[in-house]
C-alpha cells in the first residue's frame, strides 16, 4: 500500500458560534492517491471550496484530522507540493501574466530564467502564451482563469487543486483546461476538481458530491 497523498478523518469546519454558527464540512473521511482524478459536485454553498481549502492546509479544521502522507515528513505543505487554482480572482494585479504563472516557482528558490520557462510553457499549453506581457487588468475572465491553472500546475505539483476551473469558458476552451489538469494527473499527481459541469466531472476517473457539508466519497484504495 502506497502512502495517501491526503487522508482526513473526521474532518470539519465550522464558521461562528452558537445560533449563527454555519457547518461548511461535515466529518469527512476520504483518501486520495497519486494518479487519482476526483471531481467535487454539488450546489453552490454546499462545502467545495471549503473542502479544497481544507486539503490545500489553507484553513485549520475545527473538528477531525487531515493530513498529508504522501507529501514527505515534515510540513504538510512543502514548497511547491500543492498547486490551487482559486475560483475567484486571485492574479496579483502588479505582476503580468508570465510573472503571475511563475511565481510558485520563485518562492520555491527557483532561479529565474527557469521558472519563467516553466510559466511559459504552462501558459502556452492553455492557449494564453501570446498574453504573457500583459497584466490582469487587461484580461477577459476566462483568459485570468486560463493564467491562474496554469500557475497552479507550473512546477509539476504533486497535489493539484482546482476550484470550479472552467466556470467562466466556454466547452471547447473547457476541454483544454480538462486536457491540461488530466495531464498533471497522468504525469503522477492527485487531481481535485470541484465543478457544477456534468461534462467536466463525466471526464474525471471519480465523482464524490457533497451536500449541506456531508460529503460522499468513496473509499478508495492503491496498490503499491
Amino acid at each position: 500500500m502506497t502512502n495517501a497523498v491526503v487522508r482526513a478523518d473526521g474532518l470539519a469546519k465550522t464558521y461562528g458560534r452558537g445560533e449563527k454558527a454555519v457547518v461548511a464540512v461535515y466529518r469527512a473521511d476520504f483518501e486520495l492517491f497519486f494518479g487519482d482524478q476526483v471531481a467535487i459536485v454539488g450546489p453552490s454553498g454546499s462545502g467545495k471550496s471549503t473542502l479544497l481549502h481544507l486539503m490545500a492546509g489553507l484553513e485549520a479544521p475545527t473538528a477531525g484530522t487531515i493530513a498529508w502522507p504522501g507529501l514527505g515528513p515534515g510540513a504538510p505543505r512543502p514548497p511547491g507540493a500543492v498547486g490551487f487554482a482559486f475560483q475567484g480572482p486571485s492574479l496579483l494585479p502588479d505582476l503580468d501574466v508570465l510573472e503571475n504563472a511563475a511565481l510558485p516557482l520563485l518562492l520555491a528558490g527557483c532561479d529565474r530564467s527557469t521558472a519563467r520557462r516553466s510559466a511559459s510553457e504552462k501558459l502556452a499549453s492553455l492557449a494564453v502564451g501570446n498574453l504573457a506581457d500583459r497584466v490582469p487588468a487587461e484580461l477577459s475572465g476566462g483568459q485570468a482563469q486560463r493564467v491562474a491553472v496554469a500557475r497552479a500546475l507550473v512546477g509539476d505539483p504533486r497535489l493539484v487543486l482546482a476550484d470550479e476551473p472552467t466556470g467562466q469558458l466556454d466547452h471547447e476552451t473547457a476541454s483544454v483546461v480538462v486536457a491540461a489538469l488530466s495531464e498533471a494527473a497522468a504525469r503522477g499527481a492527485a487531481l481535485v476538481v470541484a465543478t457544477h459541469d456534468p461534462a467536466v466531472a463525466g471526464l474525471l476517473g471519480r465523482r464524490w458530491s457533497i451536500a449541506d457539508g456531508r460529503l460522499h466519497a468513496d473509499r478508495h484504495t492503491c496498490s503499491a
